[in-house]
């Protein structure tokens, strides 16, 4: 914990940020005082971000909420792996895609074993410029921080469902649009919350889903790794201030800078430059120890909802995940 009065769900370390970053825009360049010829050829059509709906998002969320809890061994985690493939399989008819891969194995704590899969969507798989967008889609099983009743469900529509509206929206959105010029993995974690359901309220909380993933590229990248990845959570408070993480900046600092230049044109008032003054730990984590430059994009400053009973769909906006959804959208048509 990097503080005793803030509860955080990552175990971090805290430190002064000291790599200052010109996230904001580049001034334009002066205006030049002869006219471009009439016969220039014209720029691309302006990429269409408006087809990304918040409210379709929105409506994800209010899907997966039926089938809280989605912690690992209960009804609703094997209900909404169902989902997730099936929302994707109507998205991938439409694309030159493979059909949705589930990459299942069990993991074991104190004897115990788990059923696990990580869901994986592979868009243009022929394409050999590889990107990660992931997000998690399990939930922690009960709502420990809640005042009033630590054991009822946590419903969870921040923590975890907007991740997985914005990947599943995100997708529908491209099956409509021409193919980027890079090919995307979407990938649903499993047991980002750690075996026992309770990210950070288990002291010994670590992620499953990521870890395992990473350290299986092979069976996915033969040859060469993805060029970068970014992970998604949290991101569809009303309030929403999305401020860059160190440890991303660490790994993928020209990336972070880039998605945040693009965020700061779209929705100003969503995107902070100024860093976070501590680390986090998520599933861009075990990708950036695999060697693959991974960046975070959270809103973690979510109180008092934050793993309680109050985490659901009220407290999200369409406006918010457009805000996202749509600065994913440009920056993977970006250069």
């Amino acid at each position: 914990m990097i503080s005793q009065t803030v509860p955080f769900r990552w175990q971090t370390a805290a430190f002064a940020v000291t790599v200052t970053l010109a996230l904001l825009p580049a001034c334009p360049a002066p205006a030049q005082t002869q006219p471009q010829p009439e016969a220039q050829p014209q720029a691309q059509p302006e990429l269409q971000t408006e087809l990304w709906d918040g409210q379709r998002a929105m409506a994800v969320i209010g899907d997966l909420l039926r089938f809280t809890p989605r912690s690992m061994e209960t009804a609703g985690h094997q209900q909404t792996i169902d989902y997730i493939k099936a929302e994707l399989a109507k998205t991938l008819d439409k694309t030159k895609a493979d059909p949705v891969i589930l990459q299942r194995w069990v993991f074991r704590n104190d004897g115990k074993p788990f059923a696990m899969t990580n869901i994986i969507a592979r868009f243009a798989p022929s394409n050999p410029r590889r990107v990660i967008v992931a997000t998690h889609f399990d939930s922690i099983v009960k709502a420990y921080r809640d005042a009033k009743t630590p054991d009822a469900p946590m419903p969870g529509a921040n923590n975890s469902s907007s991740g997985v509206a914005v990947l599943l929206e995100t997708a529908r959105v491209l099956s409509l649009l021409p193919a980027p010029p890079v090919g995307i993995d979407f990938v649903f974690f499993d047991g980002e919350e750690g075996s026992k359901s309770l990210g950070a309220g288990d002291p010994e909380f670590a992620p499953i889903g990521s870890p395992y993933f990473a350290g299986h590229l092979r069976d996915f990248y033969p040859s060469t790794k993805p060029e970068k990845a970014a992970v998604f959570d949290m991101v569809c408070d009303r309030d929403l201030h999305l401020k860059p993480d160190p440890s991303s900046i660490d790994s993928a600092g020209t990336e972070v800078k880039k998605f945040w230049e693009i965020g700061i044109k779209t929705a100003p008032s969503s995107f902070d430059t100024k860093p976070l003054p501590y680390a986090m730990s998520d599933d861009h984590s075990a990708l950036a120890a695999a060697g693959i430059p991974s960046f975070l994009v959270i809103d973690f400053e979510y109180e008092p909802f934050y793993n309680t009973t109050q985490d659901t769909l009220d407290k999200c906006s369409a406006k918010s995940l457009e805000a996202v959804g749509r600065t994913l959208l440009q920056y993977l048509y970006a250069p």
